[in-house]
This record gives C-alpha cells, sequence and structure tokens, in this order.
C-alpha cells in the first residue's frame, strides 16, 4: 500500500495514534520503574527503620547493664573497703591489749628493765603486723636522697665529702603501702 492509500484507508491505524501508544506504554513502564523503586526504597526504609530501633534497644540495654555494672562495682568496693579496715582493726586488736598490759605493768613494776623488755616486743610486734599488711619502713640511714621517698628538712654541711647528697638524720620515719609511699622520710641532707 502506498503512503496515500494508508492515510485513506480507514482500516490502517492512523500513525499519530501509534506513537501516542509507544509514548504511553513507554510512560507506562517508566511509571512501573518508579513505582518499583519507590517500592523498593520504602521496603528498605523499613528495613532501616528495623535496624535503628533494634540498634537503638541493644544501646539502651547495654546502658542499663552499665549502669547496673558501675553500681555493682561500686557497691563492692565500698565493702572491700569496710571488710579490710575490719580485718586490719581485728589484727591490730591483740596489740592494744598488749599495751594495755604493759601500762598496768608500769603502775606495779619495779624492774624497768623488764618493761623496756616488754615495750620492745610490743614494738616489734607492732612492725611484724604493719609488714604483715605490706607497709615497710624507708631506709634512710647512709641513704642518697631521693625525692621520691624522702623530704628534705633542712640542709646541713657534710661532714665528710662522701656525705654529700647522702641522708645524714631522718626526723621522722616514712613509710610505703606497696609501692606508694603514704609517708614521705623527713630527713637532713648533707651539701
Amino acid at each position: 500500500m502506498s503512503k496515500k492509500n494508508k492515510i485513506n484507508d480507514p482500516q490502517a491505524e492512523p500513525q499519530g495514534d501509534n506513537v501516542a501508544l509507544d509514548n504511553e506504554e513507554t510512560l507506562n513502564a517508566e511509571e512501573q520503574q518508579t513505582i518499583e523503586a519507590q517500592q523498593d526504597l520504602e521496603k528498605e526504609l523499613e528495613t532501616l527503620r528495623d535496624k535503628c530501633a533494634d540498634l537503638a534497644d541493644k544501646n539502651l540495654r547495654m546502658m542499663a547493664e552499665f549502669d547496673n555494672y558501675r553500681r555493682r562495682t561500686n557497691k563492692e568496693k565500698l565493702d572491700l573497703m569496710t571488710t579490710a579496715g575490719e580485718r586490719i582493726f581485728k589484727d591490730m586488736l591483740p596489740l592494744i591489749d598488749d599495751f594495755e598490759r604493759a601500762r598496768q605493768a608500769m603502775q606495779t613494776t619495779e624492774d624497768i628493765q623488764a618493761l623496756r623488755e616488754g615495750i620492745d616486743l610490743i614494738y616489734q610486734k607492732f612492725i611484724s603486723f604493719l609488714e604483715k599488711n605490706s607497709v615497710k619502713v624507708i631506709e634512710t640511714e647512709n641513704a642518697d636522697f631521693d625525692t621520691e621517698f624522702h623530704e628534705a628538712v633542712t640542709t646541713f654541711p657534710a661532714p665528710t665529702p662522701e656525705q654529700k647528697g647522702k641522708v645524714i638524720d631522718c626526723t621522722q620515719k616514712g613509710y610505703t603501702l606497696g609501692e606508694k609511699v603514704i609517708r614521705y622520710a623527713k630527713v637532713v641532707v648533707g651539701e
């Protein structure tokens, strides 16, 4: 059929309608793709919301668990300090008993030498108690002056050149608890 006959032929499809149908099918396909993409995005958004809610719930539970852990450990620390203090005081009670006996003996005894020996025994028992609880005396005799353990009260001219920078005298003993200094030794340093 010639072009002219197609135009006049009533059964021939008009060309404009064919283009319109192609455009409509293209639009429908594009709309369908857009709708599918939008549905995919909505599904993904819903999945992300679920994950976000799940993470928020896990975070809240973790914070509550940590808060409980913190409270529990604080209570345990407080209990430990209380019981540790109790143990130390219980261990000190025999020393107090010894001091009370020594005081009574001072009232009635005439033997000064026996009294001195008794006091020395109590002193040794007390030093043993301190060592048992990891408290040690900081050595100062002929020691080099060390600011981590000693506190210089004053300086004094060194009697010999070897004693420069060394501890000459200790005015108050220092103590460590484990590795920590709990009281610095107060010393006189030679210069």
